[in-house]
């Protein structure tokens, strides 16, 4: 752990609780809050901080897997043939990151970041589950785009895979939370063998930070129910903007050899532009509100609508 100063190391490990807690809340979102943990307050290089990160949210998916498991809400084989798909997607993503800059990485990562938030401040859509069977071929695409996102930027898990499960997958919504993180734990695990070949990881690091963020998946999932999920899920949206512009601000100027405000600036016009099309209704969504609007006042007149 010499990348610590000793006093970073017990914020290191209460943030990574929040990583935890994250995947046992929203079943995703854990590399988002994890990569800029390892670069920013472990003080790890960039590749060390996504292999790492991928080790922690592997495991930790795995934890989280358990209570979905035992009350019957993962489908095995439509996550395992997803799941297979991904891994093989992940492990060329972690090979194919080894010739591309960690700069260039982070800034790809921070723009995952912003469409993340994008999706979750706006929520999800309304996704009509089709007639329950699989389609294998568009799952195993899916499941490979998926993998190289994640194997190349450690980014990319729940928020993708979840609607992709519902939709190619025939899934139920509660069932798809569930079986994202089989898939989640194998892809980050074969996008962990991809880096390997290439980045050194400090174990007792991993180790550790894995340790607090499990902690924090149990506690997550007792928070279950108790947190409105909207609320959440916008809270942590706004959350990751703020984290993705900080992100995009440290690597710009890297990369285009910009001055730390001009670099500021860059950041700031791509957080704004993502808010704006977070906050903008959705076709239909505006008249949509404005008819419900109306019938609950006429509910609470006593009219009927």
């Amino acid at each position: 752990m010499a990348a610590i100063v000793d006093g970073n190391l017990w914020l290191v490990l209460l943030l990574a609780v929040a990583v935890g807690v994250s995947l046992g809340l929203l079943g995703g979102g854990g590399s988002i809050l994890a990569v800029p943990l390892l670069v920013y307050v472990a003080g790890l290089d960039s590749k060390e901080a996504i292999a790492t990160s991928l080790f922690v949210v592997g495991v930790t998916s795995l934890a989280a897997l358990v209570p979905h498991a035992r009350a019957g809400r993962v489908r095995w084989r439509t996550g395992l043939v997803f799941g297979a798909a991904a891994m093989v997607g992940a492990y060329a993503g972690g090979r194919l990151a080894a010739f591309i800059p960690g700069t260039v990485l982070l800034i790809a990562f921070s723009l995952m970041m912003l469409a993340t938030a994008v999706a979750m401040i706006r929520g999800r859509r309304e996704m009509k589950e089709h007639d329950g069977q699989m389609r294998v071929g568009l799952v195993l695409a899916e499941g490979g785009v998926v993998g190289l996102v994640t194997g190349m930027v450690g980014a990319g898990g729940g928020f993708l895979v979840v609607p992709a499960l519902v939709l190619l997958g025939g899934l139920p919504m509660s069932i798809a939370v569930g079986t994202s993180l089989l898939v989640i734990a194998m892809k980050s695990f074969a996008g962990l063998g991809g880096y390997l070949a290439s980045v050194q990881i400090d174990w007792g690091l991993a180790a550790a930070v894995t340790a607090a963020a499990v902690l924090g998946s149990v506690l997550g999932g007792t928070l279950t129910g108790r947190i409105a999920p909207d609320t959440l899920r916008r809270g942590f949206g706004w959350f990751v903007v703020v984290m993705g512009v900080f992100v995009l601000a440290q690597q710009a100027g890297a990369v285009l050899g910009t001055p730390p405000l001009g670099s500021l600036g860059i950041a700031a016009a791509v957080g704004v532009l993502t808010v704006a099309v977070a906050v903008l209704p959705r076709k239909g969504g505006g008249r949509r509100r404005q008819v419900d609007d109306q019938a609950a006042d006429l509910i609470a007149s006593g009219d009927k609508p």
